[in-house]
């Protein structure tokens, strides 16, 4: 009797870490409750800066705004390992290089952000790791 109840706990256990992590899992890759996936933003700008790091990486760019003004975007990417694992490095994107962003927009209201981006050169060809 002994031995059940140790394995039903056990087994509870298993379960409730398997849920917890798998919830913390989909909870950190979801894009939607930040970025609105039924929009799409565009910016053409010089980057400023671009971290290439875990959990994700990030690319700023400045852009002129509507009025003239200079707006700070800022695009979040993939994780370092795996855009690493594709060809890219820290120098694939250097301060000063010009670029187009299409993406996700985010949904905080007056902010200049995206995600899921499409990244191009200013003339419509793509930026790849090995340019």
């Amino acid at each position: 009797m002994k031995v059940w109840l140790w394995v039903a706990a056990v087994a509870t256990a298993v379960a409730a870490i398997i849920i917890a992590v798998d919830v913390s899992v989909d909870a950190h890759h979801a894009s939607a409750p930040f970025y609105d996936n039924t929009k799409s933003a565009e910016v053409n700008g010089e980057v400023t800066r671009f971290l290439f790091r875990n959990p994700h990486s990030f690319l700023f760019v400045d852009a002129e705004g509507e009025n003239g003004e200079t707006v700070a975007w800022e695009i979040e990417m993939g994780t370092a390992i795996m855009m690493s694992r594709r060809g890219w490095s820290p120098d694939t994107i250097k301060v000063g290089d010009r670029i187009k962003a299409v993406g996700q927009p985010s949904r905080a209201p007056g902010t200049y952000g995206m995600c899921c981006a499409e990244l191009t050169h200013p003339d419509g060809s793509p930026i790849r790791a090995a340019d």
